[in-house]
């Protein structure tokens, strides 16, 4: 049991994911740095798809009522057990009656905090991923609130470990996203697609988990902005009328009728959600071939941090 005395700006639960109900209109949701939450998730010894939290700007402060172990990944956020310093990226052991506070972040966006054994909230069409719009999965399809009761699963206590400095993913003054031109490139004016990649754009704090808004160079378009609607994919970016460009990311719509540009490649998704606001960001273009490299590269990376993945599942 873990009761929340200050759930900070905008705490949701979250696993992997709901892949597969996009064309009905639901998003996968899921966590914005999927390394970052899968990290958190092994040093606690769980599966990779548990259920954690994840923690806008700033953490919440809570109380466990029972023994369990924690880890606290992604933005780099001052932690506290009891009023005394603890470790991000580690397991940290908690008896019952603890306290924990993860205070503003000091550089990056999205904190995740998992939980031995992981969160026990009902599954909606198969995950319990919130999705804020839409009032659905997480915790009655919200952000926590102050006095809010989670239930955790039983597990027992795991091996006190850390990540390396190699398995922390970096947190870029001005990150470089790797994107793949199009669907509709075609659409922009070479002026355009050369201010897109030679430029860095600014964030702007209106990004939230649908979509990165970015500020910079006016991206032209050859003969107007509105194409037929078609689909959306993770890390699209659109440029609207204002040629100011949105990367769409993990809560976004299933359709869109603006041009898209490029597309972030998924291994660099979790980069870009960990850009603060007034933060700025470059973009690079990679072939596709290239873009499956990198995420090869991605995958077998993540494949052997913190022990690597866990077998079992958490009962429903």
């Amino acid at each position: 049991m873990i009761r929340v005395t200050d759930p900070g700006p905008q705490t949701t639960v979250q696993d992997l994911g709901r892949p597969g109900q996009l064309r009905y209109g639901i998003p996968p949701s899921g966590p914005v740095d999927v390394r970052a939450f899968t990290i958190a998730n092994r040093l606690v010894g769980n599966p990779d798809g548990a259920a954690g939290l994840e923690c806008t700007l700033m953490g919440p402060r809570f109380t466990v009522e029972t023994a369990c172990a924690i880890a606290v990944t992604g933005a780099e956020a001052p932690i506290t057990i009891n009023g005394s310093p603890a470790e991000p990226w580690a397991t940290l052991a908690l008896a019952p009656g603890d306290t924990v506070r993860v205070a503003a972040a000091r550089a990056g966006v999205r904190i995740y905090l998992a939980f031995s054994g992981g969160l026990d909230v009902p599954p909606v069409l198969g995950s319990r991923a919130t999705y804020l719009r839409g009032r659905l999965g997480g915790f009655h399809g919200r952000a926590l609130k102050r006095d809010d009761v989670l239930r955790v699963f039983r597990a027992p206590m795991p091996a006190l470990r850390a990540a390396t400095p190699a398995e922390i993913p970096a947190l870029e003054a001005e990150p470089e996203i790797r994107v793949v031109l199009g669907p509709q490139a075609d659409r922009f004016t070479a002026e355009g697609v050369a201010a897109f990649l030679g430029r860095p754009f600014e964030m702007l704090p209106q990004s939230d988990r649908m979509g990165a808004r970015l500020s910079g160079p006016r991206i032209t378009h050859t003969c107007g902005h509105d194409i037929i609607s078609d689909g959306i994919a993770l890390g699209a970016i659109q440029v609207p009328g204002d040629g100011q460009p949105i990367v769409l990311l993990v809560d976004r719509q299933s359709t869109g009728g603006y041009a898209k540009i490029a597309t972030v490649g998924s291994f660099d998704i979790g980069r870009i959600g960990q850009v603060k606001p007034g933060q700025r960001v470059r973009f690079r273009a990679v072939d596709v071939a290239g873009a499956h490299r990198l995420r090869r590269a991605w995958e077998t990376s993540l494949a052997a941090v913190a022990g690597g993945p866990v077998a079992a599942v958490p009962a429903a």
